[in-house]
């Protein structure tokens, strides 16, 4: 099928129900970075009439949140290029409601970008609608022919640069965003920095390197991410990489974050932490691991050291966050911020403290 597909894509973004919680996470990210789409609304009625960005993290951004697929291509003025489905809940799978929003946004000519663990392009139903509007269905979470797929194989001792993974105490706590924002303030200090993503927002948002970890035989996982933190290496020949965390080591349900400490081998790692919340985000039934029990385990899990904490201050008011990040410097003899509401030159600060080298390098070359 040669469908049209834009240079200059324009996107909406579907998250009923979910823009702004754990589930709406590939949605909120979508709105505080894209490079790919210029995302022109967010669908979820319960929210509507929000400005994204001022919902999200208090500052407005022209990104508003309407209440159905209607109204969004009224916002817009024609039919936007792409359809996102912006949810990502734990089981991967579409409700009926939410199949029929994205059949009538195919109906409409709009192409369809699916993050999910359910392949649409393989539904009887959705294929055969795409066929007759003429638009493509992208499952980013597919992955490549095994024949394409790579195996550990020692390469990452030829990357010379230093590699920072961002960990974490839980899943949907602020990984990507944080990992995201560290490489714009170290690019802003003039630092080469370049990001591998493991997840699926990232690869929507526009990343260049990256891989959804969550969708490979394991025997493939390493091997993955290490081939990605090689390509940035061999590609853009950064001053140091950011590698996206997914989940967290100790959580009962994903695997992920060992793949990433085995397939990058990061000098450091920085852990994203939420003080407030109790629970695992999807798993109410387990309790949080402490910060002090993740730091444990991810240096007895891998030869490398954390280097900062990153505070989620969901729940928090801002003396709360303060206090916060007195609390873990004090017991955990580390800098910590947070990304979202503190200047982003503490995250450079941070990344500096761990490797001198590096201003070294940007002051030997201003």
């Amino acid at each position: 099928m040669n469908a049209h597909l834009p240079t200059q894509p324009t996107a909406i973004v579907y998250c009923e129900g979910q823009f702004g919680a754990q589930d709406g996470k590939t949605a909120n990210g979508l709105v505080r970075h894209s490079e790919k789409y210029e995302i022109l609304s967010v669908i979820d009625s319960t929210r509507a009439g929000t400005d994204a960005g001022e919902f999200l993290d208090g500052t407005r951004n022209g990104i508003p949140v309407l209440a159905d697929l209607t109204d969004a291509i009224a916002h817009a003025g024609r039919v936007p290029d792409y359809l996102i489905c912006g949810v990502a809940p734990a089981d991967g799978l579409l409700s009926e409601a939410q199949r029929v929003v994205l059949l009538d946004g195919i109906a409409r000519g709009m192409h369809i970008i699916n993050g999910l663990h359910e392949f649409l392009a393989d539904d009887v139903e959705f294929a055969a609608a795409s066929l007759l509007a003429g638009v493509t269905i992208t499952d980013i979470r597919r992955p490549r022919e095994t024949k394409d797929l790579h195996l550990f194989s020692g390469r990452i001792t030829g990357v010379t640069c230093p590699r920072i993974a961002v960990l974490g105490t839980d899943g949907a706590i602020g990984k990507r965003t944080t990992a995201t924002l560290v490489v714009r303030a170290l690019v802003d200090r003039g630092i080469r920095a370049v990001m591998v993503g493991t997840g699926q927002t990232t690869i929507i948002q526009g990343g260049r390197y990256g891989v959804a970890l969550d969708a490979l035989v394991p025997q493939f996982c390493s091997g993955e991410v290490e081939n990605q933190v090689v390509a940035a290496f061999e590609g853009e020949d950064p001053d140091i990489i950011i590698v996206e965390g997914q989940g967290a080591l100790s959580h009962p349900a994903y695997l992920t974050s060992a793949h990433i400490l085995r397939g990058s081998r990061p000098e450091g790692v920085i852990v994203q932490h939420a003080p407030r919340r109790r629970v695992l985000g999807d798993f109410p039934m387990v309790a949080m691991p402490t910060l002090e029990s993740e730091i444990a385990l991810i240096e007895a899990f891998a030869a490398t050291q954390v280097i900062g904490v990153t505070v989620n201050h969901e729940g928090m008011t801002d003396i709360e966050i303060d206090d916060a990040i007195d609390d873990i410097e004090l017991a955990h003899g580390v800098p910590a911020t947070d990304p979202l509401t503190r200047p982003l030159d503490r995250l450079v600060d941070m990344v500096l403290q761990a490797f001198p080298a590096l201003a070294d390098r940007r002051a030997a070359l201003a």
